[in-house]
């Protein structure tokens, strides 16, 4: 609704039609297709969008961000920049250390040994995850070798391209906070 109150028609692409199947009346239109690139594309050469929104679409979605914006597609909200701060560890890391907030020791791992090595240095429990992943998808807390061993058998599967994330696990509280930028409190 807030697209349309600011005049723009509101299209949305899903490739589940349960997801939206309660809301039918969110959107001017509505195209059912695999969110494939191509599939997104063809979408966008048709309806010839303003720009797009990725946020609010899960990790497929958030997938596709890359691909939008290599092809110049205007990714409206969350650039792709920030996605991939917030989604490259490394990145994130920087970030962090700049603004001087702690964060837990972490490896991003390979293989089973490099695993290992990570756990030996940070001691258990860990967390340990999929790379790339935002939404917290097959995150699971690990007390011991045999249970990590097959988290990383099972669950995942290891590659150069996206490793296995293990942080040091630290049992507290969790909160979110949402910043705008360049919000003037003056301009109220």
């Amino acid at each position: 609704n807030a697209i349309r109150d600011l005049g723009f028609e509101a299209i949305i692409a899903n490739n589940n039609p349960e997801t939206v199947s309660t809301d039918s009346d969110i959107s001017d239109k509505l195209y059912f297709e695999s969110l494939h690139i191509d599939n997104v594309m063809n979408i966008i050469k048709k309806e010839r969008p303003y720009g797009v929104i990725v946020q609010f679409g899960g990790q497929t979605s958030l997938n596709l961000a890359e691909k939008l914006n290599s092809r110049m597609i205007n990714i409206l909200g969350t650039s792709y920049k920030s996605i991939d701060l917030a989604e490259d560890r490394e990145k994130f890391n920087e970030l962090l250390n700049g603004l001087h907030i702690a964060t837990p020791e972490g490896f991003a791992v390979t293989g089973e040994e490099e695993a290992f090595d990570a756990v030996k240095k940070i001691g258990y429990p860990v967390v340990v995850r999929p790379s790339y992943v935002i939404g917290g998808r097959a995150m699971q807390v690990v007390y011991g070798d045999e249970e990590l061993l097959k988290y990383l058998r099972e669950a995942v599967s290891l590659s150069e391209e996206h490793p296995v994330l293990i942080d040091q696990y630290i049992k507290g509280k969790e909160i979110e906070v949402g910043v705008t930028p360049g919000y003037d409190e003056k301009a109220k």
